[in-house]
Order: C-alpha cells, then sequence, then structure tokens
C-alpha cells in the first residue's frame, strides 16, 4: 500500500500497487484501498489458529504488508521485515505487546477494578531507557551456567509423570504432563512454593485470552475474575518471597537486586512480573513441546531418526520452534512515520507481526515448508523474538524440550499419534494443542526387556546447536565419470526421505570420512529434484585432499556425511538478461543457474571454456539442452573465450554469473570494472589462503550487539578465532573467505573486506562481512551476534 490521501487526484500522486479488481471498498487508515485478502484477515478463524503461516501464505507471497480492517493493524509476515522491527525497538515499540487485543466492556473493567488489578510494564512490553537497565539487572539466573543448575529437576519430573502413564498405553500428553511439568520447572525457577496447579492453569488460560483472544462479552466478566484472582495470588505469593529473600529463584533474586537498584526493580514492577513470568515461563514452554510432539509424530520417519540418534535432538528442537513454534505473533507501536517492506506505516499504528509467517519465509529458509531436523539455519528462527527484547528464557525452554524429547525416545519410541481432532484457544498470539492424544503398545516398552534405557542420559545443550553437528546421511546410489578427471556422485537418502530443494547456486559441504577435512561442492543436478543431490567432483593435483579423497576412496553404496544445501551465490531471477560464464569444473553452479534461466524464458547466454571438449564435464548433456544458447571455447579448437569483447559494452539489467579458475575470473573482475555495481557475480573454488601478519595489522575492538559483550581482537588474531574463545557459535568451514559460512551482519565500523564472496556493492554497504578473513578498518565493529 502507499500513502494518498483519499481524495487526491492528481496524476502524478502515489497509486495503490494492486490490480483494481482485487480491490474493496474498505479503505486503510492511509486512504489506500484494502484488498480482498486483506480485509477478510481475520486471525480468531479456525485457518490461522490450526496453521498460522498457511493462513497468510498468500500475504507472503504477494502483499507482505497490509491493512486489516477487522483487527484495526497492519499485519507483517516476511521474515527481513520483521526482524527490522524487532532490531528498531525505538519506531517499533513494544508498549503494546500486552495490551488487550479486544477491548472489554464496563462491566468486566469494573471486576478488574475491584481485585485492584495494574499490571505494569515487564521486560516484554516496557520501552527504553527503562528496559535495558533492567534487562541487565535481572539477567544473571537465566545465563548457560545458572539454568545448568536446574537441568536435575527437570529430568526428575519428566521420568516421573511418565513414569504414571508409560504402562497405560494411551495418554493425553497435554494434560498428563506437558502442561504441569514446565509450571512446575517455571515455579522451581521463580522461586515459587507449589501451588494449586490446576488454579494456576485456569488464571494463566485467562490472562492468555484476556490479553491476545477475543471473549464474547459474556464472557468477558468470568474471565476478568480469572486474571484479577491470578492478580492477587501473584501479589501474595510476592510478599511470602520478601520475608526470605536468600532463598533460591528468580523472584528473589529480583528482590535481592532491589536493594542495589530500587529504582531499576521497583515493587509494581516486581508485582508485573511475577504475574507474567509464570505465564512466560511455563505456557509457551508447554505449549512449544505439545506442537513439537504433535510434528515429529507427524513424520513417523524423522521420529524413527531422532529414537535412534537423540544427538539429533537439540537442531530437532530448533527446528519445531521454526516449523510449529508456540508464538504466532507480536505486536509492535510505531512511534514515528516509517517504512516497512517499502510500505509507508504513519506513527501511531499498530502492527501484528506474524513471526510464524516469517520462520515459513522461503526468501530466508529454503524450501521452508519442509521439516527438515538438519537445517542449517533453523535456529535463525523468530519464535523467541530478537534483538533487545529476545525471550529471556529461551535456554530454558530448549533445555526442557531436549529432555522431554528424551525422555520420550528412550522409554517410548513406538509411540503414535491418535485419531483426534487439534483445538486451540482462539488468541492472535500464542498457541498450542489443548490436547494430545497418543497410543503405543505397552508391551513393547523398552525398558521392559532392556532396563538399562532408564539410566541412559542425552548432555543438554543449552543454548543454540552447533550447526556442524547438523550432518545428514546420504548413499552414493550412482558414481559417473564424465571425464578422465571429473566424476559425478549422485547422493540420495537413505531411508528415501525427501531432501531439502535448493536454488541454483547452491552447495553442500561434505565430510571427507575420519581425514577431518570438510569440502564445499556447488549442486548440479535438478533443483526441483527432491530425492537426490548431484555434485561433479575433479580430482586436482594441487587440492587440499578433499578431492583426491572422493576419487581415491568413495564406492557406490558407501554412506557419506553431507551438510547443506546453502546458498552463498544465488541467482537474480528478475534479471532482463543473462550472461553465464564458466572455466572448467566450474561449470557446475553454472548448469544449474542456466537451467534454471530456460526454464523461467529469460535471455541467456552460456560460455563455457576449458582445454579440450573431452576434458569439459556435463558438456554432452549442455549442448543438448541449450543448442544455440551454448558458446564452447575449446582452447585446443583455438577457441579462447576474449572476455574483453564479450563484455566491452555494459548493459543495464544485465547479471553476469561466472565461476572457474583465479585467472579467469581475475580477468572478468578487469573486464567489469566499467559495468553497473553488481552487474558480475562470482564463485570461487580457491583462493590464496589468508594469513596473518601482526606487523601489518592492528587490534581492534569487537562488540556484540546482542549478546551484550565486547571483545578485543589483537594484531595477530582472526575475528572467527576471537568468537570462538569467547564460546560464540559461529558456522565456519574454509576459513579462507571462500564458502561464505561464517558470514555475520555489521551494525557499524568500517570492514577490512578480504573475503571473495561478497560483491562489490555487497562490500560498499558494509552491513556484513567474513570473520574467518576480513578485520576492521576502524578501531571498533558492532556485530549482529
Amino acid at each position: 500500500m502507499t500513502t494518498p490521501q483519499a481524495d487526491t487526484a492528481s496524476a502524478d500522486s502515489a497509486r495503490c500497487p494492486f490490480d483494481p479488481t482485487a480491490l474493496t471498498a474498505a479503505k486503510g487508515p492511509t486512504g489506500c484501498p484494502v484488498t480482498a485478502g486483506a480485509a477478510a484477515f481475520d486471525p480468531f478463524e479456525d485457518g490461522y489458529q490450526q496453521d498460522p503461516p498457511d493462513y497468510v501464505r498468500w500475504a507472503r507471497d504477494q502483499e507482505p504488508v497490509f491493512y486489516s480492517p477487522k483487527l484495526g493493524y497492519w499485519v507483517v509476515t516476511r521474515y527481513d521485515d520483521i526482524k527490522a522491527i524487532f532490531r528498531d525497538n525505538i519506531t517499533f515499540s513494544p508498549a503494546i505487546a500486552l495490551e488487550k487485543i479486544t477491548p472489554t466492556g464496563p462491566e468486566a473493567n469494573a471486576v478488574l477494578e475491584q481485585y485492584g488489578f495494574a499490571l505494569n510494564r515487564t521486560l516484554v512490553n516496557e520501552d527504553e531507557p527503562a528496559h535495558m537497565p533492567r534487562r541487565r539487572v535481572l539477567m544473571e539466573p537465566f545465563t548457560p551456567e545458572h539454568l545448568k543448575a536446574h537441568e536435575p529437576l527437570v529430568r526428575q519430573l519428566a521420568r516421573e509423570y511418565v513414569d504414571r502413564f508409560v504402562n497405560d498405553g494411551r495418554a493425553d500428553l497435554v494434560d498428563q504432563m506437558l502442561w504441569e511439568v514446565p509450571l512446575t520447572v517455571a515455579l522451581h525457577f521463580l522461586g515459587v512454593p507449589e501451588e494449586d496447579m490446576d488454579k494456576l492453569r485456569e488464571y494463566s488460560i485467562a490472562h492468555t485470552v484476556n490479553t491476545w483472544g477475543r471473549p464474547k462479552p459474556e464472557e468477558q466478566v468470568a474471565v476478568a475474575h480469572a486474571v484479577g484472582n491470578f492478580w492477587q495470588l501473584a501479589g501474595q505469593i510476592l510478599d511470602k518471597m520478601r520475608l526470605n529473600p536468600e532463598a533460591a529463584g528468580w523472584m528473589q533474586y529480583g528482590i535481592r537486586k532491589q536493594r542495589e537498584h530500587p529504582e531499576v526493580v521497583t515493587d509494581s514492577y516486581l508485582h508485573s512480573m511475577m504475574m507474567a513470568g509464570i505465564v512466560a515461563a511455563h505456557e509457551t514452554t508447554a505449549n512449544a513441546t505439545a506442537n513439537a510432539m504433535k510434528l515429529l509424530l507427524q513424520h513417523p520417519a524423522v521420529w524413527q531418526e531422532i529414537c535412534d540418534d537423540p544427538s539429533l535432538i537439540p537442531n530437532a528442537v530448533e527446528e519445531c520452534l521454526r516449523h510449529n513454534g508456540s508464538v504466532a505473533a507480536w505486536r509492535r507501536l510505531v512511534t514515528a512515520d516509517a517504512q516497512v517492506g517499502g510500505i509507508a506505516i504513519p506513527a501511531g499504528s499498530k502492527l501484528l507481526i506474524v513471526t510464524s509467517s516469517a520462520n515459513h519465509d522461503e526468501r530466508h529458509f529454503a524450501d521452508a515448508d519442509l521439516f527438515d531436523i538438519r537445517r542449517d539455519n533453523a535456529s535463525d528462527h523468530l519464535t523467541f523474538g530478537y534483538g533487545s527484547h529476545q525471550c529471556m528464557g529461551k535456554n530454558l525452554a530448549r533445555m526442557e524440550m531436549q529432555i522431554f524429547l528424551e525422555e520420550f525416545t528412550r522409554r517410548l519410541p513406538h509411540m503414535r499419534l491418535a485419531e483426534q481432532t487439534f483445538s486451540y484457544v482462539p488468541n492472535t498470539s500464542f498457541r498450542g494443542p489443548e490436547h494430545l492424544w497418543v497410543e503405543w503398545d505397552p508391551a513393547r516398552n523398552p525398558e521392559r526387556t532392556q532396563p538399562e534405557v532408564l539410566t541412559r542420559e542425552q548432555p543438554v545443550r543449552i543454548g543454540e546447536p552447533s550447526r556442524h553437528t547438523l550432518s545428514r546421511p546420504m548413499v552414493v546410489e550412482r558414481i559417473t565419470r564424465l571425464t578422465d578427471d571429473v566424476v559425478q556422485l549422485r547422493l540420495v537418502s537413505p531411508h528415501g526421505q525427501p531432501l531439502p530443494r535448493w536454488q541454483p547456486g547452491a552447495h553442500i559441504d561434505i565430510e571427507c570420512g575420519d581425514t577431518g577435512l570438510s569440502r564445499q561442492y556447488s549442486l548440479c543436478g535438478d533443483p526441483a529434484d527432491t530425492h537426490a543431490f548431484e555434485i561433479a567432483v575433479l580430482r586436482d593435483e594441487d587440492s587440499r585432499g578433499g578431492s583426491a579423497w572422493v576419487h581415491q576412496h568413495l564406492a557406490q553404496g558407501q554412506t557419506l556425511r553431507v551438510r547443506g544445501p546453502r546458498n552463498h551465490f544465488r541467482f537474480d531471477e528478475g534479471a532482463r538478461r543473462l550472461v553465464f560464464i564458466a572455466g572448467g569444473i566450474g561449470i557446475t553452479p553454472i548448469a544449474a543457474m542456466a537451467q534454471r534461466a530456460q526454464a523461467l524464458g529469460l535471455p541467456y547466454t552460456l560460455h563455457y571454456s576449458g582445454r579440450s571438449r573431452r576434458t569439459m564435464p556435463l558438456l554432452q548433456a549442455l549442448a543438448a539442452r541449450h543448442g544455440e544458447h551454448l558458446v564452447v571455447h575449446a582452447k585446443d579448437e583455438g577457441q579462447r573465450a576474449d572476455l574483453a569483447a564479450l563484455l566491452a559494452t555494459p548493459e543495464d539489467g544485465t547479471r553476469i554469473y561466472a565461476c572457474g579458475p583465479i585467472r579467469m575470473l581475475d580477468a572478468l573482475d578487469a573486464a567489469t570494472v566499467h559495468w553497473p555495481d553488481d552487474s558480475l557475480r562470482t564463485e570461487r573454488f580457491q583462493t590464496d589462503a589468508p594469513t596473518l601478519d601482526p606487523s601489518k595489522e592492528h587490534a581492534f575492538e569487537v562488540e556484540l550487539k546482542d549478546s551484550g559483550i565486547t571483545l578485543q581482537v589483537p594484531a595477530d588474531q582472526t575475528v572467527l578465532a576471537a568468537l570462538k574463545a569467547a564460546n560464540i557459535d559461529v558456522q565456519s568451514d574454509c576459513c579462507e573467505g571462500l564458502c561464505g559460512s561464517c558470514e555475520v551482519r555489521v551494525l557499524d565500523g568500517t570492514v577490512d573486506h578480504r573475503d571473495v564472496v561478497l560483491t562489490r556493492t555487497e562490500r560498499d554497504a558494509q552491513d556484513r562481512m567474513m570473520v574467518c578473513c576480513s578485520r576492521a578498518k576502524s578501531g571498533k565493529l558492532v556485530l549482529e551476534l
């Protein structure tokens, strides 16, 4: 939408960017007509409750930012837009995060007043400058070393609750475990003496409905009574805590901190956090685990995988949180006129930011609807929010979910979903099934014949899982010799599960047996083929060992460990014209790009260079597919490519994609200096290994904005090494600036780029860097970590 006034008639006024036939009579607050999809949007409908990402798929694809007349909110659905909103908590205030989305009537308001209900700002919905000082003061109990102390209790509770129904053959996991255990853990963490769980559950649901739901007028009074009782109970518990402030618990920690910082940790703040903390610490975890179990049991092959290999559980948790998390959406208030996704949003507007939709955005998560527990960027999900208001309790939730899944996989691996209809408490933001019925044959319980299963424990990872643990087993289905020194491998899943779809330019990482080597190879098959990955590997006598290992040791039927796919060489489908240039084995990513250009009907030319036709892999198949679009430059035929002549005249809208030997790519850099920035995009298979000469380098600081810590990077150390020394998990593979694995966002400072991944425009933007090799030109860098 744009922002013309309703009565504007000027021919050059901004126009609404939609087909007039898609518009309705309704208008948004800027005067722009509302589309039919936006007018119909209703988050209280069953479609949204059952599957929020699918319900707004149309918006993600066609209208990522729209105004909802029914809700009175602007709705945001794409990953980059939502992350940018989270990052700017000044323009996009969290002040309305706990505001009632459905205003209640005077009778219900009177009930709340009679209970003295006065929920104040909490860590969730307060603005700066109050928020960050409070967050810093209260953060310590959420650090991994402190959370570890709660692991024994979580394990004990998980064991005891499963004991209650393990021999029954049927259970409602929500009623019989997944609500009560997180609630007990939450009370333990907060330092609350265990009260009547049924009452607390009733109060917690009422709080959710009161804040994020749409209670009918006749229901509002009953909800208000429950919320009022919840408020008073929270106050009573807090009064008890004040009698013993040295006891364990986050609330007692807050009481002690109040002595040191009375202006930061106030009485009203503690009361509000007492109530909000009970909800936040258990309800989202209960819902998240129920969603995860439902999702895993709907994918029996995946469930079997984690039963067989519990080391997969930490990343399975992340993928469950991404694919079907417990937080569907958050809300923000726009404090100044702003742009979101190119749409003008006036100050005072309210935003519903659908994080569950962001988690299914294909622009960030390849093949986003695929449930892939080896997805290497699953932990990029926005279920916990992002930035300064990211959920403080996220690692407690992760720990609980890992332990619950471990207990279920160890003791009930034969569990299956029972026939049922899933229902959800209607609200915009928090979701989990009200019931989750499962069945199993008690006679097959492993502990009956193998009591030792009860003593097994998988280490819990507190925090995001390491991306290096996410390799998937793949079987070499076929090896095809393309030339004397190039073989093509077709790799398939050992159990026939579908593989992630990928985009042209993507690569996979292959672990080379026990050598400790990991090497990247571009995918050159059909991106639509979800049954196999195909790569071509050149035997290079000067290689660092990867290609020699593939040629010497791999055989048909052998199992490999593979990571990815990942893509740092993305293909622009919006280009007017395309020039593809490949040299030798560099044809592998280019072949997939050319195939995609052909499928889209884009104008393209493919230039392929090699010593001779017999040494050029894939040539025969390329000639058959591309015909006159293919230009072969065989050195032994005197057909060497004249890159300077080929690229003499710059063309706006033309993209040049190239992969091949260093000498060819260096020549392309020189031949396109006069072209528009970003016209040339290259991928390099090798470069000069970076070295650090301390006499020529300078030390600098790196501030990690999201972690709240600052590191010193000495002249003889890389940024990557400094991050790993501080236990900051950053993926890295080549450590030479080749693969793009270690890319991080830069929020401030000037980067000395030394990689061969970023384009000229990307370097000039100074908003990202490869930490394995690049450094700071300035004295300080601020990174989004």
